[in-house]
């Protein structure tokens, strides 16, 4: 087969988190597995071809960002001139004009999922709308032409029925995630890095708002009251979003020397972070899949999590749960936890049972099997 792969999202801090890491697992464990097959890349830039260095593995720099009118316009030339069996977007932004016959992943439906407010957008109102209407002509289309779907688990499977029932379900795939061990990079960091931080709970990931971490602010802030020697550690890409969660902690009044920002963090940046932390915090309403948390989970760190949408089914029985909507009962799970030694431990040793689950090289085995099948 000729598989192309829409890879312009390559890499964590370039594909804005887990959807980065998505790509550069899938297609890493990909060019492993498969020394049969060719593959051509679509990259954004030069930079992304860091790596890449396989027999049957060739790129094609686009130069071109996604969410872009020069991406309908030249991603759907670059890619149908190759003559490709088949290839594979990671996101739901396929070109309308696109010829190729292509197969999608689907890792969440949080536009559809989440109502929309004033402080989901950085957009003027008019423009949003127009970028919303957009969105959902282009995820019609993507879903209906699409010779099959992955969907990153049984929520975002259930999501995308019950927005669009007339798809078959029988073309929707659930293929869960892997896990990146970041253990192996924790030597690389000073012990000391963090260590002016003492105990603290911590959050890994963006601050849409989706995220909730404005009610986790609002619930750390009392559960301080009682434990003013535990921290909160806040930690994912300085964008917009995060610097109005920073201004509303000023706006509160709450201690400054409480609630750390830790932005642009890198991955031995993360290991340290996650070591070091006595509790990890999860409180999003809306999630497809959730990596944070099972990355914690491989530094022994104990779980509390929203009890929404897919992370009941990701992390099962290693997380106490919350409702992310309730601050009362946000705080009193912290309370439960943090004063419960044992159930740490028990947890701990079913968030190293529960990580077996999640693997990169099983993920891209299963993908590969999608792409055989459709051609």
């Amino acid at each position: 087969m000729n598989v192309g792969i829409d890879a312009r999202m390559l890499g964590p801090d370039v594909g804005g988190g887990g959807l980065g890491r998505y790509v550069e697992q899938l297609v890493k464990e990909l060019l492993q597995l498969d020394q049969k097959n060719r593959y051509l890349l679509f990259l954004k830039n030069q930079e992304q071809t860091e790596g890449i260095k396989k027999k049957n593995a060739q790129v094609c720099i686009t130069n071109t960002h996604w969410y872009t009118f020069k991406e309908q316009w030249v991603m759907p030339r670059l890619i149908d001139r190759e003559a490709l069996d088949l290839v594979h977007f990671p996101h739901w932004n396929v070109p309308l004009r696109l010829q190729t016959p292509f197969v999608v992943t689907i890792h969440d439906l949080i536009l559809l999922e989440e109502p929309r407010s004033a402080k989901a957008t950085t957009r003027h109102p008019f423009v949003y709308a127009a970028k919303y209407q957009a969105y959902r002509l282009n995820l019609v289309h993507t879903l209906k032409k699409s010779k099959a779907i992955i969907a990153v688990s049984h929520y975002t499977k259930s999501s995308i029925l019950k927005h669009f029932p007339s798809l078959p379900e029988e073309k929707i795939h659930v293929i869960y995630e892997g896990l990146t061990d970041l253990s192996q990079m924790v030597t690389r960091v000073s012990p000391k890095q963090f260590q002016e931080l003492g105990s603290y709970f911590l959050y890994v990931g963006n601050a849409y708002p989706h995220k909730n971490l404005e009610k986790l602010v609002e619930a750390f802030s009392l559960f301080h009251k009682y434990h003013p020697e535990i921290h909160l550690v806040l930690t994912g890409r300085d964008d917009l979003f995060y610097q109005r969660l920073k201004k509303k902690v000023l706006e509160q009044k709450i201690d400054q020397e409480t609630i750390h920002f830790i932005l642009n963090p890198t991955d031995e940046e993360l290991a340290q972070l996650y070591q070091a932390a006595t509790l990890y915090l999860f409180p999003s309403r809306c999630e497809g899949f959730g990596l944070p948390p099972l990355e914690a989970m491989s530094f022994g760190v104990p779980i509390l999590a929203s009890n929404r949408s897919s992370l009941p089914e990701i992390l099962g029985e290693a997380a106490v749960y919350f409702d992310p909507e309730n601050v009362t009962d946000m705080i009193q799970t912290m309370e439960k936890l943090f004063t419960d030694p044992a159930l740490q431990t028990q947890l701990k040793r079913k968030g190293y049972e529960q990580i077996k689950r999640y693997s990169w090289s099983e993920m891209a085995k299963q993908t590969l099997q999608i792409y055989e099948s459709c051609v």
